[in-house]
């Protein structure tokens, strides 16, 4: 850890600072190194839910001299402490708004992008005397939803002169309405040199330590008769259920089902990349049903199965065997978990938030991990996943307007 906070600069002379790591483990070093410097009485760490044991292990593995504690009900805070608190949790503790000489941490502070939200509300309205922002995918390049996180760091800027200075949209009608949507950015060198005077760092992995290289394999599956024959009519019956795609949203949505779900031929080639390997794989999934198949492939193939979805987090298999299969829905397995004892991820399918796409790909390429992260996006040949594909490589998220746009060529 040592040599590790000496290659960082800890911008001693900002009590309020924001450090944009594109790596895993590094920043929660840089962090609560920062949060030591400031020497604050309280210490407040506001992560994802996922992630509070890993806090909790952190900080008494390493910074035994706190009172480390895991908040949840009202309760009398020590001195010398760091309390540890999830985002769904912050904002149902008003109690926390009379803090009071305290150092506030965020874990993965793009969670505050969303202004009007009561979890954003909430942490504007505290008062901390510090400010340690830590993100490693802080906005996934669309700078628009970083302003939440300069009032934080104290940047006084309106945001109508945010939008101004550093935003480009243009008007587009939706239902008789005409709604700004964002086409790109201006001034970005700017906006970055005044994060920095704000306390912004920005540094990628290299610059940091050194971490193994990444492969890009994309594997080409042929399509269907049902997803052709959905494209052309909107409707098609499979399985003994009809699928129609009478709106934009159930026609994207039945592509996506159609390109992956429903495809045999996308199941044949992931069993045999899993029967081709005893190395610990990582899948990423979207739908119960592609679970559900993936599965029964791993059972009769007798591979260990381990799963993370918003329902089950179960990683013994991955932790104990070498040659287990992790299977991992976006929303649950893309952010907070450490993986690197695995080199591999294969993505069954996309999906449509690129920083959910970006983080998937640190779950194993993150300190510790000491063999080239190897990466297999199974892509169906003529049908939305291209499109998906190539939307994610741009940093953008493939959005209901985009595809709609995207079906009028």
């Amino acid at each position: 850890m040592e040599h590790q906070i000496e290659a960082i600069e800890l911008t001693k002379d900002h009590n309020r600072v924001a450090y944009y790591y594109d790596m895993g483990l590094g920043k929660t070093f840089i962090g609560s190194e920062k949060m030591k410097v400031l020497n604050a009485n309280v210490n407040l760490i506001v992560c994802q839910k996922s992630k509070l044991q890993d806090w909790y292990e952190h900080f008494k593995t390493y910074y035994s001299q706190y009172n480390v504690l895991i908040y949840s009900k009202s309760r009398e805070i020590p001195d010398k402490s760091i309390v540890i608190i999830n985002y769904d949790l912050v904002w149902r503790r008003p109690e926390l708004l009379n803090l009071k000489d305290f150092t506030l941490i965020l874990d993965e502070s793009s969670y505050i992008k969303n202004e009007t939200s009561k979890r954003t509300k909430f942490i504007l309205k505290m008062k901390p005397k510090n400010v340690i922002l830590l993100s490693g995918t802080p906005c996934s390049g669309k700078y628009e939803e970083l302003y939440s996180q300069c009032k934080l760091l104290g940047w006084n800027i309106s945001k109508k002169a945010f939008w101004d200075n550093y935003i480009i949209t243009k008007n587009m009608e939706v239902n008789g309405f005409k709604i700004p949507i964002v086409i790109g950015y201006k001034n970005v060198d700017r906006l970055k040199a005044k994060l920095r005077q704000y306390g912004a760092v920005f540094k990628k992995t290299e610059e940091v330590l050194t971490l193994p290289e990444q492969m890009d394999n994309i594997i080409k599956i042929k399509s269907t008769q049902e997803y052709k024959k959905f494209k052309k009519d909107r409707i098609v019956t499979i399985n003994n259920q009809e699928l129609v795609g009478d709106t934009s949203l159930t026609n994207m949505l039945y592509q996506r089902q159609l390109a992956a779900m429903y495809n045999k031929n996308k199941y044949e080639v992931l069993k045999d990349l899993i029967e081709s390997t005893e190395d610990r794989l990582l899948i990423f999934y979207n739908f119960t049903g592609e679970l559900d198949e993936i599965k029964n492939i791993c059972k009769k193939l007798n591979k260990p199965i381990s799963v993370v979805n918003g329902k089950v987090k179960d990683l013994k298999n991955y932790e104990t065997k070498d040659n287990s299969v992790t299977l991992l829905q976006y929303q649950a397995g893309a952010m907070g978990l450490n993986l690197q004892l695995s080199n591999k991820i294969i993505y069954f399918s996309l999906p449509l938030s690129s920083e959910l796409f970006e983080q998937s790909k640190k779950r194993t390429h993150r300190l510790g991990q000491k063999k080239t992260c190897m990466y297999y996006y199974l892509i169906t040949e003529g049908t939305i996943e291209k499109k998906i594909f190539d939307v994610l490589g741009t940093r953008r998220d493939f959005t209901n307007k985009l595809f709609e746009e995207l079906e009028e060529y």
